[in-house]
């Protein structure tokens, strides 16, 4: 389902624990990692699409989280031609997204990558609320940022600052904020570059193309 310009809506899911730590999940079979997110269905409402994708993807309840906010409006980001299926090219253009901020209330333990017949991840890990933009695929760092920065103010504690751009690479290698991955014979490191196909994407990634380039901001540890 696509809007009149070619996007597709679609709900982003940021989930938080109790030391504001966000739901980290690698996607099943790659190396890849992101946060939930998925379409909107006809006739579904933003909220009723969390839900279900909530469910879908980590095995959630609705009475499993709080919701602490959402974005006032759609958020955008276009996709790159050689990341669109041939005969979704000249109509699908990307994804308009609102996105969640939720609060667990449940336990760890009610986290389940296999509630459905089609998972989207198998390994999962808490990270650092201010995600690195450097380990983000190009095209979608504006909408993280976008997103990060106007839920940070509703976080029950935290320093609002985008420190994601100044240490992004402060957490990529187990450091504070960063736990081990909860599923068994999971690889414990960050990729590099964490990729999300858009909806009908094809690719593989190419050498020269699957480390994301370091913002120009900020400063980084080595």
């Amino acid at each position: 389902m696509l809007d009149r310009d070619g996007f597709r809506p679609n709900v982003g899911i940021i989930l938080l624990n109790q030391k504001n730590q966000v739901f980290w999940g690698k996607r099943i079979r790659t190396h890849s990692w992101q946060f939930p997110q998925g379409g909107i269905d006809r006739g579904e409402t933003p909220e009723q699409a969390m839900y279900r994708e909530l469910h879908e993807e980590v095995g959630l309840k609705p009475e499993h989280v709080r919701i602490i906010a959402r974005t006032r409006d759609w958020l955008r980001y276009e996709v790159p031609d050689r990341y669109i299926r041939r005969d979704a090219r000249g109509h699908y253009k990307g994804q308009k997204q609102i996105w969640y901020l939720l609060q667990l209330v449940g336990q760890d333990w009610n986290l389940n990558l296999r509630a459905t017949n089609h998972p989207e991840f198998d390994a999962w890990r808490w990270n650092d609320y201010w995600v690195p933009l450097d380990v983000v695929v190009e095209f979608k760092r504006g909408v993280y940022e976008m997103a990060l920065t106007e839920l940070a103010r509703f976080l029950p504690r935290s320093d609002h600052r985008n420190r994601f751009l100044r240490g992004g690479m402060r957490h990529r290698e187990g450091g504070a904020g960063n736990e081990p991955p909860h599923e068994a014979g999971a690889e414990p490191q960050l990729p590099a570059a964490p990729f999300e196909l858009p909806p009908g994407g094809s690719f593989e990634p190419d050498p020269q193309t699957a480390t994301a380039p370091r913002p120009q901001r900020g400063r980084h540890a080595p």
